[in-house]
């Protein structure tokens, strides 16, 4: 696909990414654990739901707007940008150019911890109008994590993202294949360069990939709901916890004072074989009703995944490899092409269900294919 084309889908860019992109960076942004059976699930769920649209409703004027976080980040759109590693590898902007098609769409982008780009430079280029969480690991030296959050303060990230679903990284296989790394010009930039010899750029183990030795090394393993109560004691930002696909630990969450949830499966790159995000919001939602937000990621291609996710109880939806492909498209032209796809697409999507805001989103909009398949014909 040549810059000059228009684009009319995320999948187009994805095309583009596989053919542009060092075999090295696409398979690790694209790949999924084991036999990524639920890297397909992800998208293949949202294929087993069907519409319901309501007609006869007036949508000539559509509003996308949505309030997070009991109304202290209002958006334009519940569309949002998960967070992903080493953005440099896409692009040689990276996160700075992610960050400012950001606030460019009036979007909330979460950093990643792992990311080319450090915390300032990011916020920066987001500016002061601009919406941003930051994502964090909690590391075996709790005064490495501790430092990552008061930066995050200080340069206007308004949520901490705890990703809980990684004690240990997932089998990768295309990343042992290819022996991952990072190109040599690239660093993990929220580390100091002594730290930086070990964070995944250069090959400790043959039968694995940099980065997982990497996380092996660093990660706290002995993580458990105690560390959440840490992580509060020492910041005032909101937590969300990322990674939650049990309603048991979502009530769990709630009942610890977390102010979201994001259902994720950490883009099927961790357990291989757990469900789709898309089958486990429901049950998440149900299990805490209106005590937090609750926010999806995970195989979201199209604005009609986007308004399944919110009809059936996510606030927003957070997206990763689309914001990816835009960017090794084109930079920050790029990822405002992605996010403005899945905005327009959204929006007419509603206007065809019958729908002119979020409020009017609601489960009987969703049903489950299996109500026709098995239907006496």
């Amino acid at each position: 696909m040549a810059h000059s084309q228009i684009v009319t889908c995320i999948d187009e860019l994805e095309q583009h990414a596989r053919t542009h992109l060092p075999k090295n960076a696409f398979d690790y942004y694209s790949s999924g654990a084991n036999d990524q059976r639920t890297l397909a699930e992800n998208r293949a769920a949202f294929y087993r739901l069907r519409f319901l649209p309501r007609i006869l409703r007036d949508v000539s004027q559509v509003d996308l707007g949505v309030s997070l976080l009991n109304g202290t980040q209002t958006l334009a759109s519940p569309i949002c940008i998960a967070p992903t590693a080493m953005q440099r590898m896409a692009h040689p902007d990276g996160e700075i150019a992610t960050a400012r098609a950001a606030a460019a769409s009036e979007s909330l982008m979460i950093l990643s911890s792992w990311s080319t780009t450090s915390i300032e430079d990011v916020a920066a280029a987001n500016g002061n109008a601009g919406a941003r969480w930051f994502q964090l690991y909690v590391y075996r030296d709790r005064a490495v994590t501790a430092q990552l959050v008061k930066r995050a303060e200080q340069s206007g990230y308004t949520a901490l993202v705890l990703t809980v679903d990684t004690p240990i990284l997932g089998r990768r296989e295309a990343d042992i294949r290819n022996g991952f790394r990072l190109p040599p010009h690239l660093r993990l930039a929220n580390f100091s360069e002594t730290d930086s010899k070990a964070t995944g750029v250069s090959i400790t183990d043959k039968k694995d990939s940099g980065l997982a030795a990497y996380v092996a090394a660093q990660i706290d393993q002995t993580l458990t709901w105690k560390d959440v109560k840490w992580l509060q004691s020492i910041t005032k930002l909101p937590i969300i916890l990322k990674g939650v696909l049990s309603p048991e630990d979502a009530t769990l969450a709630v009942d610890h004072g977390v102010q979201g949830i994001l259902v994720s499966n950490h883009g099927a790159r961790q357990l291989d074989g757990v469900p789709a995000t898309i089958e486990a919001l429901p049950g998440i939602v149900a299990a805490v009703g209106s005590r937090c937000d609750v926010y999806l990621d995970g195989g979201v291609r199209r604005g009609t995944d986007v308004l399944m996710a919110l009809a059936l109880g996510a606030k927003a939806v957070f997206v990763g490899r689309p914001v990816l492909w835009g960017l090794a498209y084109k930079g920050e032209e790029g990822v405002q092409i992605a996010l403005t796809l899945l905005q327009q697409e959204l929006k007419l999507a509603m206007q065809l269900a019958g729908c002119s805001k979020l409020a009017d989103l609601t489960p009987s909009l969703v049903v489950s294919a299996s109500t026709y398949t098995h239907a006496k014909l």
